[in-house]
């Protein structure tokens, strides 16, 4: 029994670990290849050369990014069925037709594209290529949607009707499985939170070549965009999260509890514990920092509501609080921490100073990893908060996993470890590498298109290596 307990700990630490670093790469393509639409898109409007230039830039990138996500995709699925083959057979009725449609619809629209993105730019007609991109971006969102269907109804588990051998069967209709109570909100909250890895990303490489050169074209461009977007989409995700959060509250109160810190119930107001150390054992937070009321106040709209804690709650279906909690607070802090940067790059841009003020522009280069951070931390929140089931209330973790050998878990997580940071860790060595050199600071012309910046002349353009 406690080998089996071992085995199955192993197994949740290697499928943790290796979605972790498959969760980084769509993040940053469902944004990135958005991004890359709209530098295409305003490209062939405007004429503008810096636009081409900047789409060059990231499609190298993207490229990179979005082959180490197919990659690290396929060997997560193997997983299930060779960790978590109970799962697999009891819920594969369910979710297997929905990742299916994933391949269906997102991945062969993909594939389809791809290639005439990132090889047809100087080969098929500019509204074809720009086609291409607009299918990519569009395939990378339609991922996005049935991925966070299936996490979804694991979460809030709708529409369904139970075997006679225990298995999850799909009832009359779809609609209740894909559009599960916490499904609309999930979706929301995950590509505002890829656009803004995106938009932290481009803001900190555009600053960090800001602060090298702050007339570069290129780097003012990017970093004005990914400015205008962390300013807008940041308070959007706070009232996106703030919607979740309630979501969260009706359908897994548990999950609200360990994430709050509420091990007692408080009938007549909760305090929002800003900072403490959970202390399951004793069923306290010690060295509580918190605000009278606040928790129930923004739960509820009710400084005086009762919130129920996990007094509540038998010890077997408590999550671990401490990751949780402090999961939470790492999402919560960092969100917080993008809406000032969005409010500080208004403020230098009524003041006209965005392209010198330098420490914004260190600001920006210190938080191009926060929306990796934050994208991470809010994963443990939603996934170890579910805990101890893999379908919230009716399948648990331990009654989901294949008859395992601790020491063959051991070994292939062992394994996965060394091959992941070898290989991934050379892929973002290089990536790294690629936005270290600057965008290109001159203005050209693709594909014939004329260029409408002054000083620039189509023959320069050509002379300097950047004609069709």
């Amino acid at each position: 029994m406690i080998e089996q307990d071992w085995a199955i700990l192993l197994a949740r630490i290697q499928f943790a670990f290796t979605v972790s670093f498959h969760f980084l790469f769509p993040a940053f393509t469902i944004g990135l290849a958005s991004f890359l639409a709209v530098l295409e898109g305003l490209w062939l409007k405007t004429g503008k050369g810096v636009y081409a230039n900047l789409y060059r830039y990231w499609l190298k990138i993207f490229a990179v990014v979005f082959a180490m996500g197919v990659v690290s995709g396929i060997v997560m699925s193997y997983q299930f069925g060779t960790n978590w083959s109970v799962f697999s057979d009891k819920a594969g009725p369910v979710i297997g037709p929905l990742m299916a449609y994933e391949v269906l619809t997102a991945f062969f629209l993909e594939a389809g594209f791809l290639g005439v993105m990132l090889f047809g730019i100087n080969k098929v007609g500019r509204k074809l290529h720009f086609v291409a991109t607009l299918a990519v971006a569009l395939g990378t969102f339609i991922s996005a949607f049935w991925i966070l269907s299936v996490n979804s109804w694991m979460q809030t588990p709708a529409g369904f009707e139970m075997g006679a051998n225990g298995q999850f069967l799909p009832g009359d209709s779809w609609l209740p499985i894909i559009f599960n109570p916490s499904f609309p909100y999930r979706l929301v909250h995950t590509v505002l939170a890829a656009y803004l890895t995106t938009a932290f990303a481009v803001g900190g490489v555009g600053a960090w070549h800001l602060l090298k050169n702050r007339q570069n074209p290129g780097a003012r461009k990017m970093f004005s965009m990914a400015m205008w977007m962390a300013a807008i989409v940041a308070p959007i995700q706070v009232v996106a999260g703030d919607f979740h959060g309630l979501n969260t509250l009706e359908h897994q109160p548990v999950k609200v509890m360990a994430m709050e810190g509420h091990y007692q119930s408080h009938p007549d107001g909760a305090p929002l514990i800003l900072f403490g150390i959970p202390n399951s054992k004793e069923k306290r937070v010690d060295y509580a920092i918190e605000i009278p009321k606040a928790s129930s106040l923004i739960l509820k709209h009710d400084p005086n509501a009762p919130l129920k804690g996990l007094d509540t709650v038998p010890d077997a279906d408590e999550p671990p609080v401490g990751i949780v909690f402090w999961a939470f607070r790492i999402m919560v802090g960092l969100g917080m921490a993008m809406v000032g940067i969005g409010l500080w790059s208004l403020f230098a841009r009524v003041r006209r100073r965005l392209y010198d003020m330098t420490w914004l522009h260190r600001a920006a280069v210190a938080m191009g990893p926060s929306g990796f951070i934050a994208v991470l931390a809010g994963w443990v929140t939603t996934e170890v908060g579910r805990q101890p089931f893999t379908i919230h209330g009716l399948l648990r973790t331990a009654d989901s996993a294949s008859p395992l050998d601790a020491p063959a878990v051991a070994a292939s997580l062992l394994a996965f470890v060394v091959v992941y940071f070898a290989v991934f860790g050379m892929g973002i060595w290089y990536l790294l590498r690629l936005m270290k050199k600057p965008p290109e600071a001159h203005e050209a012309a693709l594909d014939g298109m004329p260029i409408r910046s002054a000083g620039i002349t189509p023959a320069a353009a050509v002379i300097e290596g950047e004609g069709a």
